[in-house]
C-alpha cells in the first residue's frame, strides 16, 4: 500500500515530538534527587506573606514576575496599604506588573544569561523527579563554594549556574565533595577497559583538589555524585534557613497558579451541590415512577 508522502511525514513529525516529549523529563532526571517541598506552606498566609518578603527583596531585583501583579498578593491576606509600604520600592500603582529595571542585553552581559522570569518556575521545572516546587527547594539549598567560577558558587544539582547564591548570609558557606566516575575506553577497540573516580574537594573557601584513581567492581556505570558539606557563619540555623527557603518556595508556587487555592474552595461547594443535584434527581425520579406499573 502506498502512502502520501506528505502523510507520512505527518507521521514522522508526530513521531518525533512524542519521543522528544517522553525522553526529556527522563534525562533530566536521571542524577538528580530532589527534596521533598513541605506542601502545607500552601496553606499557611503568614508563610506565603513571608515568602513574598523574601522574594521581593532577594529575587526581584534581578528576576521579573511579569504575569504578576502586586495587588494579588492580597489573596495571601495583604492589603494595598502593606504592599505599597513594605513590598513595592518603585514608584507605581499596586495594581503593576512585578517588573525589574535590569535590561536583558544587561542581564546576559553580567551573568552570561539574562535572569529568566519566575512568574511560573514552579509550573516550568516540574520533571519525573518531583514538583517544580521540589526542584526549586532543593536548587536553593543546594549551593556550594567554588572558587573556579567568576561567581565563586556552583549548585550541586545546577552546575555551573550564572546566578550566585543569593541567601549566602542566612546559610554561610559550604564546601563539597565531587565524585565522577567515568569509563576508560580503548582508542583502537572502543571497548571499556576499566574505570577512574575523580574525586574534587571544595572547602568552604571554594579552594579545589582532585584525585583521581583507578576503580573496579561490577554494576559501575558513569555519573556525578555530589556530597554537600555543613554551612558555616550564616545567620540562620539549617532548620531555620530551610523554613525561610520553604517560605519563598511556596509564595513562587502561589505566583505561578494563584486562583488554586480559590478553585480548590470552589470545587467543594460545586462537589456539594452535584451530590445535592443527584439526590433530588433520584428522588424525583422515584416519585415519579412510583405508581406507574
Amino acid at each position: 500500500m502506498n502512502i502520501p508522502v506528505y502523510i507520512r511525514r505527518r507521521f514522522g513529525l508526530v513521531a518525533t515530538v512524542i519521543a522528544c516529549a517522553v525522553s526529556a523529563p527522563v534525562l533530566a532526571s536521571e542524577s538528580v534527587h530532589l527534596d521533598k517541598f513541605p506542601t502545607e506552606k500552601m496553606q499557611s498566609m503568614p508563610a506565603l506573606q513571608d515568602g513574598a518578603r523574601t522574594f521581593v527583596n532577594y529575587c526581584l531585583n534581578c528576576h521579573s514576575a511579569s504575569m504578576m501583579r502586586f495587588n494579588r498578593l492580597q489573596d495571601i491576606g495583604l492589603t494595598d496599604e502593606q504592599i505599597s509600604g513594605s513590598l513595592q520600592f518603585t514608584e507605581g500603582r499596586v495594581g503593576d506588573l512585578m517588573k525589574v529595571a535590569m535590561r536583558h542585553e544587561d542581564g546576559k552581559a553580567w551573568f552570561g544569561a539574562a535572569p529568566p522570569d519566575l512568574s511560573v518556575e514552579a509550573r516550568a521545572r516540574a520533571s519525573e523527579s518531583g514538583s517544580g516546587a521540589d526542584w526549586i527547594y532543593t536548587y536553593l539549598r543546594s549551593y556550594y563554594r567554588d572558587g573556579s567560577r567568576e561567581t565563586g558558587w556552583n549548585n550541586a544539582i545546577f552546575p555551573n549556574v550564572g546566578m550566585p547564591n543569593p541567601l549566602w548570609q542566612w546559610q554561610g558557606m559550604r564546601g563539597a565533595v565531587e565524585e565522577r566516575v567515568a569509563p576508560v575506553t580503548d582508542e583502537a577497540t572502543g571497548k571499556v577497559t576499566g574505570w577512574t573516580k575523580t574525586t574534587i574537594t571544595y572547602d568552604r573557601e571554594g579552594n579545589k583538589s582532585e584525585k583521581v584513581e583507578k576503580v573496579d567492581g561490577d554494576g559501575l556505570h558513569e555519573g556525578t555524585h555530589f556530597t554537600l558539606g555543613t554551612p558555616e557563619g550564616g545567620t540562620l540555623s539549617q532548620a531555620e534557613f530551610d523554613d525561610k527557603v520553604a517560605n519563598l518556595v511556596a509564595f513562587m508556587k502561589f505566583m505561578s497558579d494563584p486562583s488554586a487555592s480559590t478553585r480548590g474552595r470552589l470545587g467543594i461547594w460545586v462537589l456539594l451541590f452535584i451530590a445535592l443535584f443527584v439526590g433530588c434527581t433520584w428522588w424525583l425520579n422515584r416519585e415519579y415512577w412510583k405508581d406507574i406499573k
